[in-house]
């Protein structure tokens, strides 16, 4: 497990805290972990929900090297410390004239000699010398950190064009691009026709030379839509991975994968994308609900139904602040923490407000997200919808969310024998802190418009 500031990892920095600094009762005792510590020991890639930070949401094509070393370096001071380690550089980063959320017609990628996508020099200096990403991610890991890119599926089409050799073999890219197989939003690639003699080499070399640089994560699009057309290319992607030696994350975009593919997909990445493209609008919000849902019998070590980044802060190129009313922010971060979904921040941390701060910090609602079991939807309220856990620590007490969908404040709620409790709990609001009443037979709350509540019940 990679580590955080000071020396802990992310299971230790979320121990003994609640909201604002609170102590809560226990931590991640040994009793409630087997699962994921076993899954931990025995190397299992994503034991627990990915943790945090990518370009998109507020650079889109455009970050400098500049930036992402700055940014960096605030994520190490402000994020870390509560467990977001992976720092990803989205979309183009080998595009050097890359201005916006829109892409160039007519590409001309930084190449290497063999058709593998290299960083634009004008953009990250530090890869001129031919080193690609080996500077920055050793800088990001000795910040404690782990290094993500991003890659389109396929090959790039000017490889194509100048028909570059396949390392290692005698293919060249057209024996290998099936130029019928393109992206329907991005200009940059042709995918790989999977039957072709020299096509698994291919990948083979693209990620042994991004295991080279140091890369632990790869964000890769344009593969789980339409998902059975791209499945070869999805399991060449986690075969040439095993063949790199180096334990990189493979994360899938964009959705709506299909949950009938789930036994699949989890068998060949550790993180897939349940929708398109999420945003900061309630509409998209509120459809989360549902796909989560869904999603639920995947969920676990090492398999996590992705709903995507947090558009949360300054976005946009900077153009904005997230339309998410604080209410649906709150809502945002109950349901990712809840449905164990990675919480992957994508808001500009260079004008992270406190709000916002707080918001990603609490480590009691962290703790939901990453130590908790037996994730789960309760169908039992119109205009409502609710989901439990058990806290791995004290697996005889319940966590328990609440949100209202509705546009008028609703009280929601649950019968405690639904959650396989009796008597009175005691309940603790992992928001704030606080202690409230002790609940008997059934436990609610009345909520905002679009708002909820997250909570911990606590047996005798």
């Amino acid at each position: 497990m990679s580590k955080t500031g000071g020396g802990i990892n992310r299971r230790q920095a979320l121990v003994g805290m609640g909201a604002g600094g609170a102590a809560i009762t226990g931590g991640l005792a040994l009793a409630g972990v087997q699962s994921a510590t076993a899954a931990e020991r025995s190397g299992t890639l994503a034991p627990r929900p990915p943790m945090g930070w990518n370009s998109w949401n507020s650079f889109a094509t455009t970050i400098t090297e500049a930036q992402a070393r700055e940014t960096a370096a605030i994520m190490r001071a402000k994020l870390l410390p509560f467990g977001y380690d992976v720092f990803t550089v989205d979309i183009q980063w080998y595009e050097p004239e890359a201005s916006s959320y829109t892409y160039n017609a007519a590409p001309v990628p930084a190449m290497d000699g063999h058709g593998r996508l290299i960083p634009a020099p004008n953009r990250f200096p530090s890869s001129a010398d031919g080193s690609g990403f080996t500077k920055l991610a050793a800088d990001v890991h000795a910040m404690g950190m782990k290094f993500g890119i991003h890659l389109m599926r396929g090959i790039p089409r000017l490889a194509v064009k100048k028909n570059l050799p396949i390392l290692g073999t005698r293919y060249r890219a057209a024996d290998i691009a099936d130029t019928s197989s393109i992206c329907t939003w991005n200009p940059d690639m042709y995918g790989v026709d999977m039957t072709r003699p020299g096509a698994q080499a291919y990948y083979d070399s693209v990620f042994a030379l991004y295991a080279s640089w140091g890369v632990d994560f790869v964000k890769m699009d344009d593969m789980s839509r339409p998902y059975d057309a791209h499945a070869p290319e999805i399991e060449a992607a986690h075969k040439a991975i095993r063949n790199s030696g180096r334990p990189i994350i493979l994360s899938l975009s964009p959705g709506e994968t299909p949950v009938i593919r789930g036994p699949h997909v989890r068998r060949f990445a550790q993180m897939w994308r349940i929708s398109d493209d999420f945003w900061d609008e309630w509409s998209m919000l509120e459809a989360q609900f549902t796909r989560l849902e869904n999603w639920t019998p995947y969920r676990g070590p090492g398999s996590w139904p992705d709903a995507d980044m947090l558009p949360l802060g300054r976005l946009a190129l900077g153009k904005r602040d997230t339309k998410f009313t604080p209410d649906e922010q709150r809502t945002l971060m109950t349901l990712w923490s809840i449905a164990r979904s990675p919480l992957i921040m994508g808001g500009d941390l260079r004008y992270l407000d406190a709000p916002t701060l707080a918001l990603l910090t609490n480590r009691a609602v962290i703790a939901v997200n990453q130590a908790s079991t037996d994730n789960q939807p309760h169908f039992v309220q119109d205009g409502a919808r609710i989901w439990s856990a058990k806290p791995e620590d004290t697996p005889q007490d319940r966590y328990l969310a609440l949100f209202n969908t509705g546009d008028k404040p609703k009280e929601v709620g649950l019968a405690l024998h639904s959650l396989g409790l009796s008597g009175e709990v005691g309940v603790t609001d992992l928001w704030s802190g606080a202690s409230l009443d002790r609940a008997k037979d059934r436990f609610a709350q009345t909520l905002p418009p679009h708002g909820a509540g997250l909570y911990r019940l606590r047996a005798r």
